[in-house]
């Protein structure tokens, strides 16, 4: 369970830093530069992510709950929408005319999805802490930038490739997936 709790703790501190700590980011990126600032930011998030997956593998699940037989199919669901909100946080779409944090909102769909169908103590531990982090981050986010601009209307085609992109995304983590946690979505 250390390695998942301090997986989660380096994705939560590294990403808490511009938003908790902008006169440090400010500070690293004059002493390092911006190229190396974000290297050892995005290899700090990758070791982050290892961890998680490592730890996740070595904890033995202890069931906490039973997941109902409809969990399965609700968790699909959420992490189709949410592969498509990740997208549309990358791309130019009107998604975000309705959402301002697509991507954050994608992982709370993300990690409550996954507590549909995953009823064991590490599930617990990491989609629990997971949709935390990205409230806090959507709470802090929005502190920091005040109030919130929407942005102009685009062509409906904006949507149409969010949505394409968001799809094979989706298929391309229902193929990894037995990969990182050893459990296959399709039988």
């Amino acid at each position: 369970m250390l390695l998942l709790i301090l997986g989660l703790a380096l994705w939560s501190g590294v990403h808490f830093i511009p938003s908790i700590a902008p006169s440090y980011r400010e500070q690293k990126i004059k002493q390092w530069g911006e190229f190396l600032y974000k290297g050892i930011f995005s290899l700090l998030l990758v070791a982050s992510i290892i961890l998680m997956v490592v730890g996740w593998k070595t904890i033995t699940p202890t069931p906490f709950y039973i997941p109902l037989a409809w969990g399965k199919p609700i968790t699909l669901i959420f992490l189709l929408m949410s592969c498509i909100l990740f997208v549309a946080g990358r791309t130019p779409n009107n998604i975000k005319r309705f959402i301002r944090h697509p991507q954050l909102t994608g992982l709370c769909l993300f990690s409550l999805g996954h507590l549909f169908s995953n009823g064991d103590n590490r599930s617990i531990v990491l989609f629990v802490m997971l949709g935390t982090w990205a409230i806090a981050e959507i709470i802090l986010i929005n502190k920091r930038e005040g109030a919130w601009i929407k942005p102009q209307p685009l062509p409906f085609k904006t949507e149409l490739l969010t949505l394409i992109i968001g799809i094979i995304l989706f298929a391309v983590l229902l193929f990894i997936h037995p990969y990182l946690s050893g459990i296959a979505l399709i039988n």
